[in-house]
């Protein structure tokens, strides 16, 4: 049995880790309410940026097919051979202590690897945890073009012009021949769930086609409707992955109040469970004590 002092001395040790942890859930609310508000602020944006770009795909479609012209909008609107290349994206957090949420992304990210196997393959990584990882990897099919380390929680729309930038130039160099790009990240979906996502970021989805008869908004354009919807595209792909950087900010912030909040709860129960030891081995300290005081007065008395 341990001795009174030792059980004492967890006790102490458990009530620290117990206001860490409590401390720690407390910060990591905080950032994810502030994550929350910064997503809702992204989200009008990132809506119309989408509608803008796809009434303006439209519009070149019909004129295309009014002309009698080959349907070609703009490369990310194009299909590739899938024989290609392929790019991932994925994004972790740059801590630990976040629960399944680093290790989720990156079992992912090995059998995305696995099922490519022999094939060239590209990838840009976000966060500490992710960077460690493909440094870890070994073998030519696998080349790493970008990575981001340490921006959460307090990531901007610059890191997300960095990481799209990398990924377009990557996606139109002719000499790496990326036939198609992924994200792998975790979504935020409530404070108490996070969702493993793995979505194709380019190229995009050509617009469903409308018939003629139903009218689009008539705008006017200037300099030229091409012009303006290849200025839009990179702006629209930067922001996808600016909503998703902040979809994973959230969701890594949630991840760990959760954890830190098993881990006091955890602590608490250890600390309590500790504690009926302690007076358990006090009371037979005392017990055994007055056994001895009783067995000498009686000896004496004798």
């Amino acid at each position: 049995m341990a001795s009174l002092r030792e059980i004492r001395r967890k006790i102490k040790s458990v009530k620290s880790t117990e206001q860490i942890t409590k401390a720690m859930k407390m910060v990591a609310a905080a950032r994810m309410r502030r994550s929350q508000l910064s997503i809702l602020a992204a989200r009008p944006f990132a809506i119309k940026m989408e509608r803008l770009v796809r009434e303006l795909a439209l519009l070149e479609i019909r004129a295309e097919q009014a002309a009698g012209l080959p349907l070609d909008i703009h490369p990310f609107f194009n299909r590739r051979p899938q024989s290609g290349a392929e790019l991932i994206v994925f994004v972790t957090g740059d801590k630990g202590l976040c629960g399944a949420f680093n290790s989720n992304v990156l079992r992912a990210a090995i059998d995305w690897f696995r099922a490519r196997k022999g094939r060239k393959s590209y990838c840009v990584v976000v966060g500490r945890k992710g960077r460690d990882f493909v440094h870890r990897l070994k073998g030519a099919d696998v080349e790493v073009i970008q990575e981001l380390a340490g921006v959460f929680p307090k990531v901007s729309f610059a890191h997300a012009e960095l990481v799209g930038q990398a990924v377009i130039d990557a996606y139109l160099d002719p000499t790496k021949s990326v036939s198609k790009v992924t994200v792998l990240y975790n979504e935020f979906k409530s404070v108490a769930q996070q969702r493993l996502l793995t979505v194709a970021l380019l190229p995009i989805p050509e617009p469903e086609v409308v018939p003629a008869e139903i009218a689009l908004p008539d705008y006017g354009f200037e300099p030229g409707r091409q012009e303006l919807l290849g200025a839009l595209l990179p702006r629209h792909v930067k922001a996808s992955l600016y909503r998703i950087l902040l979809e994973s900010q959230a969701a890594e912030l949630a991840a760990r109040m959760n954890a830190m909040d098993a881990a006091s709860k955890n602590a608490k129960e250890l600390r309590e469970a500790l504690n009926l030891d302690a007076n358990r081995t006090r009371q037979s300290f005392i017990t055994k004590e007055i056994a001895e005081l009783v067995g000498g007065a009686e000896a004496l008395a004798n």
